[in-house]
């Protein structure tokens, strides 16, 4: 390897998957709720947050909905 590389001559480009990224929200969630996606992924070995970003994502893809009735 060399010692010292020149990066003057070289163009930059933008990121290409830049659409793909995640995008940050904040969003409200019961404690409970929260705790048992912790507490999963732990057991899983990945982050809360990616464990609830796969599972909303499957529910979209699978287009889910959920079917409730309002206490009258």
């Amino acid at each position: 390897m060399r010692n010292h590389y020149d990066f003057t001559k070289m163009k930059g480009r933008r990121n290409p998957y830049v659409k793909f990224l995640k995008r940050p929200i904040t969003i409200r969630l019961e404690r409970d709720t929260v705790n048992y996606f912790k507490t999963l992924s732990s057991q899983l070995g990945m982050t809360y947050q990616n464990l609830i970003n796969l599972y909303l994502r499957d529910c979209a893809l699978k287009h889910k909905t959920l079917h409730f009735n309002w206490a009258a």
